[in-house]
């Protein structure tokens, strides 16, 4: 199963420019988005409900914001939306799509903002994301959590370390979480795979020509649990795929 994360920074901008998910990325099984800042009822059918696939959406509540999707191929045996929190399901920022022992997951996870001010929600809602995938776990699932950590765990993770280092999604205690959270005994696939690779970056800021010089960070990832290492057939980064100021990254399991 070919599963792809992608934060599109709005489902309706990229579709304007033609750049619709499930037709650049036809090639996957699975497509979890992140950002889709929109709620079902304000997108065209072709867009809620595409031919051919399973669309399953959850939304914050405030319009225009967040929101997070799973658009797949095969129908999922079970759709939970949120983490059971309303603080965090509000903003719609956790769907999860079960096919049978496999457990995908769309996250979008909290940006902490200017001098970390709101890192101690984010902290809070990755306590409890911690909690949600041991439940999944505990009912005899793997899982594979996929989308925007809104977080460059080590320095070869983003292009100018030392100038971010008081920066949100490089702060140290969101460092410091994604350590703990790899202590757990999840996988980050693809930097075990490419230990050395320079440059591997997932999002940039539409400032200065960013991109175009790949001056980025990595804070997009598929993680795995441990049962699920040795199925993993394929772990990229598409950075050749334009549309949104992130990028997709896939996964594909066997």
């Amino acid at each position: 199963m070919r599963c792809t994360t992608w934060n599109v920074n709005g489902i309706r901008s990229v579709a304007k420019k033609q750049i619709v998910p499930w037709e650049v990325l036809a090639d996957s099984e699975v497509i979890c988005l992140q950002e889709t800042k929109a709620q079902p009822d304000q997108l065209d059918a072709k867009l809620r409900e595409p031919a051919g696939w399973h669309a399953h959406w959850h939304s914050a509540v405030k319009p225009g914001y967040s929101s997070v999707a799973i658009i797949s191929k095969v129908k999922p045996d079970e759709v939970v939306a949120g983490l059971g929190d309303p603080q965090f399901d509000n903003e719609g920022r956790v769907l999860a799509a079960r096919f049978g022992t496999l457990v995908v997951i769309t996250a979008y996870f909290p940006n902490s903002r200017e001098a970390g001010a709101r890192l101690p929600y984010k902290l809070d809602f990755c306590t409890l994301m911690e909690k949600y995938l041991a439940a999944w776990k505990k009912k005899g699932n793997e899982v594979l959590l996929m989308g925007d950590y809104n977080i460059a765990h080590q320095p070869i993770d983003l292009a100018r370390p030392k100038e971010n280092e008081k920066n949100a999604g490089y702060l140290p205690e969101e460092r410091a979480w994604m350590t703990k959270f790899l202590g757990l005994g999840y996988r980050d696939v693809f930097r075990e795979r490419n230990p050395d690779v320079v440059g591997a970056y997932t999002w940039w800021t539409n400032w200065g020509g960013a991109r175009q010089r790949n001056v980025g960070w990595r804070i997009d990832y598929g993680c795995v649990t441990p049962g699920l290492v040795d199925r993993v057939t394929e772990t990229s980064i598409q950075s050749r795929i334009m549309g949104s100021d992130h990028c997709p990254v896939t996964v594909a399991l066997s």
